[in-house]
């Protein structure tokens, strides 16, 4: 089975993370000192302005009588402070001021024999500070500034805007970043492809750290494409060579007077020439030259049942009397070819079904053999394995037909699965992905 790749948070997308984190944390913390740094400093010289501005409009309306109070109010009030004159208490302090009451009264001692109370009125360009100041026959001398300092809420929103407009420009950087780790993606695009039809060197292209890598690929590529031709050419020839004489020995085995000598001679130059069959087509390199096509895969599976109850074999085909799907047909022909096989060395009957559902064809070719260990139904479809104890006759051949099976399938992009019945025999699965 093909391993399962899981997505992962890639590369580009860690180091555009940890730069967005770092900067926005880093951002972020030096717009709010700033802010209440800035907050800070208004706040201190409009306290230092309003207590000295208190200090004369107080005495001024202490000297005047109490008939001329509002009007004096009004003419001590300037641009930056609005004066009346009441006779009410005000409300209590508001706590949010309270630093700011204490630095006007350490600035001005005068007024700390007075009571003095501070307060936010909100507005919706901020809030205003406003207050009184208590008189000495106990009235009070209103106040308000001008102008509004700002609220939480309006630092808040300047910092959310900050901190906006910087994840913007990380972003922008994200996507330059991305550009410039493209030939990465390709390179595992390639390797990805390596070993198919579709293997091409790649462009070298991006850093210069990255073009040495693909650079070392695209001659590694090379290499390999090389030594598996190299090794296709060798077996081919060898696959020749080695069947010349066997036909040979056929013809001459025709010529043995002894029917039993015969047949024997015949059989085994039979197995022989199997197992050379085998070797080749496992060791042919992954280079599939057969394209897939759209063919019906129940008749497929008719004929090899018929075709094997032709020359009195026990095999049966269950299932539909047309399925189109679209694949190799020689491939699988073969992995089906080798589980009916394999299912006839080792029992006496063999079924092949087939169905599909809504996304999924299902093949299987089931026998009526002893079935294989559980523990070993997985390395049965290693190359070169033979389980000469698991079945209850002589295993011939490589131990090839089952790795075969499961290279035909996972071209396929399908699954294979081996699995004993429960009335005895083993179960072979081949499971396909139908197109939509």
């Amino acid at each position: 089975m093909m391993p399962t790749v899981r997505p992962s948070f890639g590369l580009i997308g860690r180091v555009v993370a940890i730069l967005l984190f770092a900067t926005l944390v880093e951002f972020g913390m030096s717009t709010v000192l700033y802010e209440r740094a800035s907050q800070f400093s208004v706040r201190d010289d409009e306290g230092r302005r309003l207590a000295e501005h208190l200090v004369i409009a107080r005495r001024l309306m202490a000297e005047h009588p109490v008939a001329e109070r509002s009007a004096m109010a009004r003419s001590v009030s300037t641009a930056h402070y609005a004066m009346a004159w009441r006779t009410e208490a005000p409300p209590p302090s508001d706590p949010a001021l309270s630093e700011m009451r204490a630095k006007v009264l350490a600035w001005e001692p005068v007024l700390q024999s007075a009571p003095l109370r501070m307060r936010l009125e909100p507005a919706l360009a901020g809030s205003f500070v406003a207050g009184a100041a208590a008189l000495p026959d106990g009235s009070w001398l209103y106040f308000r500034t001008a102008e509004a300092i700002d609220s939480l809420d309006q630092s808040r929103n300047r910092i959310l805007i900050a901190l906006g407009i910087a994840g913007v420009v990380m972003a922008l950087g994200g996507g330059l970043i991305g550009r410039t780790l493209r030939p990465m993606r390709l390179l595992a695009s390639a390797a990805d492809r390596f070993g198919t039809a579709q293997a091409a060197p790649l462009a070298e292209e991006g850093p210069a750290e990255v073009r040495r890598v693909i650079v070392a690929f695209n001659r590694m590529q090379a290499r390999i494409q090389q030594l598996i031709a190299d090794r296709t050419q060798a077996l081919a020839a060898v696959g020749h060579d080695i069947r010349t004489p066997l036909a040979r020995l056929r013809l001459r085995a025709e010529s043995v007077q002894t029917d039993a000598v015969r047949d024997e001679i015949l059989d085994d130059v039979a197995e022989m020439d199997a197992m050379v069959g085998s070797l080749l087509a496992f060791l042919g390199g992954e280079d599939d030259p057969e394209k897939p096509v759209l063919a019906d895969l129940a008749v497929l599976c008719a004929t090899l049942a018929d075709d094997a109850a032709d020359h009195g074999r026990a095999v049966t085909y269950i299932g539909p009397d047309h399925l189109d799907h679209v694949f190799r047909q020689l491939g699988l022909k073969r992995a089906l070819s080798n589980l009916v096989e394999n299912g006839l060395h080792h029992g006496d009957h063999v079924t092949i079904s087939l169905a599909t559902d809504s996304g999924t064809v299902t093949a299987c070719v089931e026998d009526d053999g002893p079935g294989i260990p559980d523990s070993q139904l997985q390395s049965v479809l290693e190359p070169f394995v033979r389980l000469d104890t698991a079945r209850r006759r002589d295993t011939q051949g490589l131990g090839l037909g089952l790795a075969i099976v499961l290279r035909a399938v996972e071209l396929e992009k399908g699954g294979l699965l081996l699995s004993n019945r429960p009335q005895g025999g083993l179960r072979a699965e081949i499971r396909l992905p139908r197109a939509l």
